[in-house]
Order: C-alpha cells, then sequence, then structure tokens
C-alpha cells in the first residue's frame, strides 16, 4: 500500500503493508462550486461541504492547488527530486486539464490521502444527503488498489 503526504517535508511516499486498501473520497463539482470552495465560501452549499469535512476530521483539496504547490515546493528545492515535477507541471498549464483539475476535489484525513472504508462510506453518506447535482457534480469512492487506479507516469 502507498500513502503519499503532502508539504515539503511530507512529500516522501511511505510504504506499508496492509492486508486491506485504504480509499479516498473525491468530489467533482461545477465551475462556480469550486471557485466559492477555492475562495470566498460564501454558497450553502460550500458551507457544508466543508462541515461535513469538517466533523469527520478533514480537509477539502483541490487537486489542481495541490498540483500547484507540488510544483511550487519543488522549484524552491532540488526538482530532480520531484520524479513527477515534469507531468505536473505539464498538466497545470494545460488550459483544458487545469480546468479539469480546478473542478476537482479531495478529502484527506488530516495530512493523509487515504483512510479506512468505514471513514470514507460516512463522508460519502453524508455528501449524498445534500441531494445535490447540479454544482456537486459527482462523488468518487476511490480504493488504493493500483490495479483499479491509473499510474503516475515514471
Amino acid at each position: 500500500m502507498i500513502r503519499r503526504e503532502r508539504g515539503a517535508s511530507k512529500r516522501k511516499i511511505k510504504v506499508t503493508d496492509m492486508s486491506e486498501w485504504l480509499y479516498q473520497i473525491r468530489i467533482k463539482t461545477s465551475e462556480v462550486l469550486s471557485a466559492d470552495l477555492r475562495g470566498a465560501r460564501t454558497m450553502a452549499l460550500s458551507q457544508a461541504v466543508l462541515k461535513i469535512a469538517q466533523q469527520n476530521g478533514m480537509q477539502l483539496v483541490c487537486t489542481f492547488d495541490a498540483f500547484r504547490e507540488y510544483c511550487e515546493e519543488a522549484e524552491c528545492n532540488d526538482i530532480a527530486q520531484y520524479h513527477l515535477y515534469d507531468w505536473t507541471k505539464a498538466t497545470i498549464e494545460n488550459p483544458e486539464k487545469k480546468a479539469k483539475h480546478l473542478k476537482s476535489f479531495a478529502f484527506y484525513l488530516g495530512n493523509e490521502q487515504v483512510y479506512s472504508k468505514a471513514h470514507a462510506g460516512v463522508v460519502e453518506k453524508s455528501l449524498q444527503n445534500l441531494g445535490e447535482t447540479l454544482h456537486l457534480i459527482e462523488i468518487n469512492v476511490i480504493d488504493s488498489n493500483p490495479a483499479n487506479n491509473p499510474q503516475p507516469p515514471s
């Protein structure tokens, strides 16, 4: 099982021996909801999504912002030590991919990107109970099984 952590000292990948897969909740939003989640947070829906995150000890992370932070961190350090730098930089500079990743968010449990299935299930159900489909376009539960997920470039 691979667990990735955010931040300068946290960018290292930890490999742990796990007997079950871990999970992550990801959402896709409208441009309007994305802008509000990343900015003023005045929409009732933004506040409801953030409340769900808070109630579960989580934070909501925009994929684009995480990619941008990774590149900034690499540029302040030794880029050669950041194996996904070129791919990530190209992604955030591509207008179509930027637009896509600006509307994509993940729920992190503290600094952990993945967590138990039970924890993911509680968050998923809470999000579904909002009943919103206009701005909260998709709710996805992703498992950490590499066979089920695209792998980053080598």
